[in-house]
């Protein structure tokens, strides 16, 4: 399959504002070898995590009414990157806007390509708005969408659903 066309280009993180950028560079954390330890001449290295090399792998993509969680993984499942509107600056009602998607969706990529994620089949669960822009923005961001399944959760009679709003 040829993937997912999207007419919007590819958003670089220079283009980000300001206030995303600066909030995203204070949660960055550098992976150091100094020692870590409480006691007295008790000191522990760190390991350095392996790097897999990942060609192919899956995408969940949770949008809900509130939020929206973008999370890559393998093949079996172990997660390489993820990311959600929290993390990335938005607060209140802005963390389930579609832009909001389109930023955490890049965000994810970014750290995934890393590790050599070039395909992705995405799965979708939920019924927010940011769905579609997230879906889109995979492909704008360089992956290769091989193929989108709905694993929106539906209950066949399940549990009473809430009473309408009267305004």
């Amino acid at each position: 399959m040829g993937g997912f066309q999207s007419s919007s280009p590819a958003l670089n993180l220079e283009e980000l504002p300001d206030d995303v950028k600066k909030k995203l560079e204070a949660r960055k954390t550098e992976k150091t070898g100094k020692a870590v330890g409480k006691g007295k001449g008790k000191i522990k290295k760190r390991k350095k995590a392996v790097e897999k090399r990942v060609t192919s792998g899956k995408a969940y993509i949770k949008a809900t009414y509130n939020n929206t969680m973008v999370t890559l993984t393998d093949l079996n499942g172990n997660v390489i990157s993820w990311a959600s509107a929290g993390i990335a600056g938005f607060r209140g009602p802005k963390k389930s806007t579609p832009y909001a998607a389109q930023i955490i969706t890049r965000i994810a990529v970014e750290k995934a390509r890393q590790s050599g994620l070039e395909e992705v089949s995405v799965f979708v669960k939920g019924v927010g708005t940011g769905r579609e822009s997230a879906v889109r923005a995979l492909n704008a961001n360089g992956l290769n969408v091989i193929s989108i399944k709905d694993i929106t959760p539906i209950p066949h009679n399940g549990c009473r659903k809430k009473k309408p709003r009267r305004v």
